[in-house]
Parts: structure tokens; C-alpha cells; sequence
């Protein structure tokens, strides 16, 4: 089985692409991959890392307003569909998979038209602008979530989740570490996740660090999350509020299942990746979303899940260290409401969507040869 995946620019389109692929080689021995993304987007790093093979396209995306770049930008696009058609001619690929991002936008686009079968997978409950656009090109589109309105056409689109979703769960079962013990927590006792991104982000930081002390007498403990340029700031907090025992602050986790696994709830943002892992686990959160994504999508992201009894969602501009505390304390002290909320999660995650979505491409494939 030979593939083409593409997708970039945010992690959100390059980790469920690259737990796809993980699966994919765990399930085919003898299949073979092609990464196609941008020189210039996260997936230029990230994938070369995976040892996975890696080609490019210059791409950039269109503006929201009319604009002398959005014309440089068609005759970009054009050369991307070229250079694109160069590389699927030369590794020719049984299908082409996108994963979102611009990127995906020239090179399903040039898959398509060289007659090779072709899926996008939308992570979001708003669809992104590149996925509306090739919706009317591509073979299926695979979708997380509910998509919102209507952006594909029903007949070509099934809700199979999100590849990330069974990476974590494969990873939880595979791993039997024990992250709270090594970082000097206390295992037996309920363990709050705070993450604000690969990056951080400040307004959950400063609400996580307001929160710390508010926790001298509460029956909780915390691991924070804070991105390498909040780090110091959250270390003199947990230094002035003494809680060392308590509180476990790192600037990032590399293997975040192995944390996942030992938490009982979750404080995070409402991307698709954090979206996938938790409902993947079944896991209770309370969810931040961003107010400075495309289409306010965090929020109707977070707002499915808080809509399903799977989440507290609480706006950024509602958000304060005492708000963090007392929806904890509301959570946290009540168990049937912990476990109700553990139930919704696991209704909405799907930790079988990377065999899903395998079987829907092999499926493609043995039509294309077929036919």
C-alpha cells in the first residue's frame, strides 16, 4: 500500500496524520509513505524527526479580505498543483490522504485531478477553509466531530473520530510508568491536568498560577503544563506557595499519554488534538477555549462536549484563578458526577478511528483497482 498524506502548518493537522501513519505501519508491513507538507510549517521539523520521507510545496493561504497577496496566492496555488503532480507522479500513490492546512489544498486538488482516490479529515466542528474547498473534489471526507451547517455533502462524509484518539489509547495500554510517582505526587490521590498548549498560553497559565495557592486545603493535586515561556514564572509561584508535594510544574511533556493516564481531569484549551485524547480516554475537563482561532471553532468544539455532560467550559474572559478553583471543587467533590462526566467523554471518543479510517482507504484502494 503505497500513501500520500499531507497536512501542516499547526499541530492540529500534523498529529492526527502522523498517528494515522503509525497505524498504518503498525497494520501493513509492507506499505510505504509519502509526507508532503511546506518547508516552512511545523511538519518541516516534525516529520523528518518520524523518519518518514518528506517532499514540499510552496503554498501560503488566502486572506480573509480582498487583497494583492490573494492574487499571488492563485498563481502560487497553481505552481503548488504543478510541483504536487511531479511528486505524486514519481512516488504514484494507491490514495492521498489530507489532514488540513494549505498544504492539503494543492496536493488532494493535483491527486484528484490525476484520477487517484483522495480523502480529507476535518478535526473541528468548523470546518476549515481548505477542506470547504476540496469537499468537491475528494473521494470521502472523514469528520471528528458533528460538522456544523452544511459544509459537506452528506453522501461522501462519515464520522469516523480522530486518529489521535486511538494513538493514546494504544500508548496508555502499551505504558506502565508511573508519571505521578516519579514526579513525587501522591498516586492515590485525584490529579488535575493543567496544559495550555505546546506554547502555553498566558490567560490559563495566569489562572492555573492564581490557582495554586487556593489549593492548600483542597484534596487535589496538580501537574501544570506551562510552555518553556512560562515555566520560571509558574516555579516562583509553586516556590511562594510551598506546595511542592502538591504540584508538579513542567515546561513540556513529551509523552503525554503516560500522563493522561494518571489524571482525572483535565484543564486545557479546546483544540482537536487535546479534544481526541480526552474523549479518547474518557476523561472529565474543563475546557478554554481560544478566542483568537478562524470561526471561533474552540468554542463550538468545547461547547459539544460540555453540550454532552463531558465538560465545563469557561471563557477566557470569564477566567480567573477562584473561577478555576470553585468549578474543581463543584466537579471534584461529587463522584457520580465524575463518573457521569467520564461516561460522556467515552460516548464521544472514538479510539478506534485510525482502524476505521485504514479499512475506509483500503476500501478505496480495492474500488480503484477494480475499477
Amino acid at each position: 500500500m503505497r500513501i500520500v498524506v499531507t497536512g501542516g502548518g499547526t499541530g492540529g493537522h500534523i498529529y492526527p496524520a502522523l498517528a494515522l501513519i503509525r497505524h498504518i505501519n503498525r497494520e501493513h508491513d509492507q506499505s510505504d509513505v509519502l509526507y508532503i507538507g511546506t518547508d516552512s510549517g511545523m511538519e518541516a521539523t516534525i516529520v523528518p524527526r518520524e523518519q518518514i520521507p518528506f517532499k514540499t510545496v510552496n503554498i501560503s493561504g488566502f486572506k480573509r479580505k480582498l487583497s494583492l497577496d490573494n492574487v499571488k496566492t492563485v498563481f502560487r496555488f497553481l505552481k503548488a498543483v504543478r510541483t504536487a503532480k511531479q511528486h505524486l507522479r514519481t512516488f504514484k500513490p494507491d490514495v492521498v490522504i489530507g489532514t488540513g492546512g494549505y498544504v492539503c489544498g494543492p496536493v488532494v486538488y493535483a491527486a484528484a485531478k490525476l484520477g487517484i482516490p483522495t480523502v480529507i479529515h476535518e478535526q473541528n466542528s468548523v470546518p476549515g477553509l481548505t477542506n470547504r474547498f476540496l469537499a468537491r473534489y475528494v473521494d470521502k471526507i472523514i469528520t471528528s466531530f458533528p460538522v456544523l451547517g452544511d459544509s459537506f455533502p452528506e453522501e461522501k462524509t462519515e464520522m469516523l473520530g480522530n486518529p489521535r484518539a486511538s494513538e493514546v489509547v494504544y500508548h496508555v495500554e502499551q505504558d506502565s510508568a508511573g508519571y505521578a510517582a516519579e514526579s513525587g505526587l501522591d498516586p492515590a490521590k485525584p490529579t488535575i491536568l493543567a496544559v495550555g498548549g505546546s506554547r502555553g498560553a498566558r490567560p490559563v497559565n495566569e489562572a492555573v498560577t492564581a490557582l495554586i495557592p487556593l489549593m492548600a486545603n483542597s484534596m487535589y493535586q496538580l501537574i501544570f503544563v506551562t510552555g518553556e515561556s512560562h515555566y520560571e514564572e509558574a516555579v516562583q509561584a509553586l516556590h511562594h506557595a510551598n506546595m511542592s508535594d502538591r504540584v508538579h510544574v513542567v515546561p513540556y511533556v513529551h509523552d503525554m499519554p503516560a500522563v493522561l493516564k494518571e489524571v482525572d481531569l483535565v484543564i486545557a484549551r479546546a483544540g482537536a488534538t487535546t479534544m481526541a485524547e480526552i474523549t479518547g480516554l474518557g476523561l472529565p475537563s474543563v475546557l478554554i477555549p481560544s478566542p483568537y482561532v478562524t470561526n471561533n471553532h474552540q468554542e463550538k468544539n468545547a461547547r459539544l462536549l460540555e453540550e454532552k455532560g463531558a465538560s465545563r467550559v469557561i471563557l477566557e474572559r470569564d477566567l480567573s484563578g477562584q473561577v478555576l478553583f470553585d468549578t474543581l471543587t463543584e466537579i471534584l467533590s461529587n463522584q457520580e458526577q465524575i463518573l457521569r462526566m467520564k461516561d460522556a467523554a467515552a460516548s464521544i471518543g472514538r479510539p478506534e478511528a485510525a482502524r476505521h479510517i485504514t479499512k475506509l482507504i483500503e476500501g478505496l484502494i480495492l474500488d480503484q483497482k477494480k475499477g
